[in-house]
């Protein structure tokens, strides 16, 4: 989809799959149909003077929603906006004080509550009936002997996580992955290593994926439960060619979470790995001219979606292409 004027820094697949929502560096929020790449709804216009959208997800749907089609999405500004994607209209903005820089969103699986993070390093779980903030999360809790962990710095990516909604991950520039506890309010425990620039962290079952910026280890595997790193993912740089550093990586949303999409600057490239075949490469997408900095796979089905500093979003189908049980990746035409 190269109809699209500005780099996009987050990209969601609507929950039925048919559209892509971009957020994007001058601020607007485009969708586009995924079939045709048409542009269907421009829910913000963009500005040379906007700060950029950073951040989106669409509400899950379910058969007691009133409303369908609504999208959350945040900006650099410190706004976090509810649209309305299908009459366009803001349903809802709240801005969160002390100019904090919103960069990171998610959903709890039933839609009921929403998370942020950014730049003052804070984890915030609100209401999504009443828009009203629940917690507020942070390092330093406490006393300077029994002060909580936290981050000491910005944070780029935040999941609330499926199996038990009280606890929430999140990672960013500080070299940690911190998983917090609603019910106390603070973090309980802490992965070490990554360095997280982007939407890269994502967990399935016990396992969570990590994307860091930088040139080795970059894609890694750790114990949800434990909080121990399982393994690398190796990235396979070709001979003479630089190192892909990530700003992006997600598991695929199918039962299994098979597969591990991650993409990043440097090569300015995005692979697809199958966790059943031992995180063998299914496929790479080069030749882009920025980085990738963002991925999502589609649910339900096996689509996935990358976009970047180039300002297309790419949408790709992973096939099987029939032959020693490996799977394939193919380019659909309307780039």
């Amino acid at each position: 989809i190269s109809d699209n004027t500005s780099e996009v820094f987050s990209v969601r697949f609507s929950p039925d799959g048919n559209y892509v929502a971009a957020g994007c560096g001058d601020g607007a929020i485009r969708v586009f149909n995924a079939t045709t790449g048409a542009l269907a709804y421009n829910l913000q216009g963009g500005s040379n003077v906007a700060l950029p959208t950073t951040a989106i997800r669409f509400r899950p749907t379910h058969e007691s929603s009133k409303t369908k089609n609504v999208l959350l999405a945040a900006n650099a500004a410190g706004s976090v906006q509810h649209w309305h994607m299908t009459s366009g209209k803001c349903l809802h903005s709240l801005v969160e004080g002390d100019n904090n820089q919103v960069y990171a969103l998610d959903y709890d699986k039933e839609g009921t509550k929403f998370v942020t993070a950014g730049k003052d390093t804070a984890v915030r779980l609100y209401d999504e009936a009443t828009k009203t903030l629940l917690t507020t999360m942070q390092g330093g809790m406490g006393s300077s002997i029994t002060s909580t962990p936290g981050h000491s710095n910005r944070v780029f990516s935040v999941r609330v996580v499926p199996q038990d909604e009280n606890l929430i991950i999140s990672g960013g520039w500080d070299n940690t992955v911190q998983v917090w506890d609603v019910r106390v309010g603070y973090a309980v425990r802490s992965m070490f290593g990554p360095h997280i620039c982007g939407d890269a962290l994502d967990i399935h079952h016990n396992t969570v994926v990590t994307g860091s910026w930088r040139a080795n280890h970059q894609l890694e595997m750790w114990d949800f439960g434990s909080g121990e790193k399982i393994s690398d993912v190796p990235w396979h740089v070709m001979p003479n060619q630089p190192s892909c550093m990530l700003y992006a990586a997600q598991f695929s949303k199918d039962v299994a979470g098979r597969f591990i999409a991650a993409g990043g600057s440097g090569a300015n490239e995005a692979k697809v790995f199958d966790r059943l075949s031992n995180n063998s490469i299914v496929g790479t997408v080069t030749g882009m001219t920025r980085g990738v900095f963002a991925v999502d796979f589609a649910p339900g089905e096996q689509k996935l979606a990358i976009a970047g500093g180039d300002s297309s979003i790419r949408i790709l189908d992973v096939v099987n292409r029939g032959y020693s049980g490996h799977e394939g990746k193919e380019e659909k035409d309307q780039e």
